[in-house]
């Protein structure tokens, strides 16, 4: 349908008068009889009805007034979603219930006239396509993986070191402990079934069960969150690493305890991730808002993959 002649048409039904719907669009008398003629055929029915004093809307023009109104309110919104300055700030978070989904909260709070559309792809490849394609305007990730390197137009920006706890029910051996050294995990399984292979998570626990001789069980399916807390609330081998920054509830009988890790502590390295060459303005202002917050010099009580420092 062609959105001038729409346009037109709602001109004319809400000014009574082609000659001042025509004033109001920088067009002809003639030019607007010809629009709405046109609509007019397309539809098959007429709109107006023209009277010695202008225009009145037949019971057809009624009809479509609003649906005409619709399709207008419709071309700007598809125009604004794309229009740098006025369309959303689309960021792209692993998990809406992961920590740099709360860095996403914060920033929200402090800068609440920025509108933001929060996403969540699949794995770093994803999110590096999407950033390099502008489907996206930034991504919390961990990088690099091992062998891989970002593309030079692919900026990154350290901003937290996530520590990571062991997660465990009340029967488990560690249950009562006030720490843990890495080390004493050896031996112990440690179910994590959404460590898909070729994601960025699933290559910081390889090399983190590789360092420290670890027993990381992938075995699924992977339910989701809430089956594996019940998994775990039930069983006296099983444990999971979490962070004390994920929001997570679980039924009070379940007893969860989230035990410290030491010597040393396994930290998850996110950066955001950005392309060169984008000019949304709040951009910046993610940036800025984060950067206060970046992991300062990384000392020895922590441990990340050495393809992440």
């Amino acid at each position: 349908m062609d959105l001038n002649a729409v346009r037109t048409f709602v001109a004319v039904a809400e000014s009574g008068q082609f000659q001042k719907a025509a004033a109001d669009l920088s067009l002809t008398q003639q030019a607007v009889s010809k629009r709405v003629a046109a609509l007019e055929d397309d539809l098959g029915v007429r709109l107006f009805a023209r009277t010695p004093r202008g225009a009145r809307l037949t019971i057809d023009g009624q009809a479509f007034l609003p649906h005409a109104r619709a399709l207008l309110l419709a071309e700007e919104r598809a125009a604004a979603s794309v229009r740098p300055g006025r369309r959303a700030l689309r960021v792209d978070v692993v998990g809406r219930r992961a920590a740099t989904a709360g860095l996403v909260r914060d920033f929200h709070r402090a800068h609440p006239d920025v509108e933001l559309d929060v996403v969540t792809l699949y794995g770093a490849d994803a999110a590096v396509e999407a950033l390099a394609a502008g489907t996206i305007d930034a991504s919390f990730r961990a990088v690099t993986m091992p062998g891989r390197q970002l593309p030079e137009d692919i900026r990154a920006l350290p901003v937290l070191d996530e520590p990571l706890r062991l997660f465990t029910g009340p029967g488990h051996p560690f249950a009562a402990a006030e720490a843990i050294a890495l080390a004493d995990l050896a031996g112990h399984r440690i179910w994590m079934p959404s460590n898909a292979p070729g994601t960025e998570w699933a290559a910081y626990y390889d090399a983190l069960a590789a360092a420290f001789g670890l027993s990381i069980d992938t075995i699924g399916p992977d339910f989701g969150v809430e089956a594996l807390l019940d998994t775990i609330a039930d069983s006296a081998t099983l444990a999971t690493f979490l962070s004390e920054r994920t929001p997570l509830v679980w039924p009070v009988g379940h007893d969860m305890r989230l035990i410290p890790l030491r010597d040393p502590t396994p930290v998850y390295p996110h950066c955001l991730l950005w392309h060169a060459d984008n000019p949304h303005p709040a951009l910046a202002a993610l940036r800025d808002h984060l950067a206060p917050a970046r992991p300062g010099e990384r000392g020895a009580g922590t441990w990340r993959p050495e393809w992440a420092r």
